[in-house]
């Protein structure tokens, strides 16, 4: 069973409406005992760092889901929900994350143009590094796939996690794994069969 991990932060609506277009079951909670038995755990998120970061680590869950990790259970990071998997963000301060992988999260202002706008919205081309082969995330797709992105903040000092970037007047992160520890910037539910492409994919890692 697939569970979406429900904190108080994100749009779990769209997100089980695209497993359930794939015909994936899934299950929506922020039950101790109901992500203990999890296959599979999603970690969505939008709005503040600092907000789902207080929301996890208030909750007791942050434990769980590291736990979770280091057990094996895959676990997808989504948005804001990837940026937790780092180790702390600077988003109007500086906030721990649940640094499952090493990195850190700061404003893409620091590296784009000042003439582009913040946030980054719209869809762009996901970009695979040349030095590594691609991840199984992205083993059913094209060359250059287009995934639909929202965000003003990006996760940096992750190279040895990166499985996918983007340009936006700047490299930026798109995709993180390690191990069964896996995260994208973009939103795969609002990303058409691309998107579904790739939830797909994660139910068989």
């Amino acid at each position: 069973m697939i569970t979406i991990i429900d904190y108080g932060v994100g749009n779990l609506f769209s997100l089980q409406s695209s497993f359930k277009a794939l015909n994936i079951e899934t299950v929506v909670s922020g039950e101790p005992e109901v992500l203990r038995k999890a296959e599979r755990l999603v970690l969505p998120g939008v709005g503040a760092f600092h907000d789902a970061s207080e929301k996890l680590f208030s909750s007791d869950l942050a434990d769980l889901v590291c736990q979770k990790a280091a057990e094996g259970t895959p676990l997808l990071g989504i948005c804001l929900g990837m940026q937790m998997l780092f180790e702390k963000s600077y988003e109007y301060g500086e906030y721990k994350g649940l640094a499952l992988l090493k990195g850190e999260v700061r404003p893409i202002a620091e590296a784009i143009p000042k003439d582009l706008k913040i946030p980054h919205i719209g869809w762009n081309k996901l970009l695979y590094p040349s030095d590594r082969a691609r991840h199984p995330l992205f083993a059913s797709l094209p060359e250059n796939p287009y995934v639909y992105f929202v965000h003003s903040y990006h996760a940096v000092n992750c190279e040895d996690s990166l499985i996918a970037s983007t340009e936006y007047g700047a490299s930026l992160t798109a995709a993180v794994a390690k191990a069964n520890v896996m995260g994208c910037q973009f939103h795969p539910e609002k990303s058409g069969d691309v998107g579904l492409s790739i939830l797909r994919a994660f139910c068989t890692i």
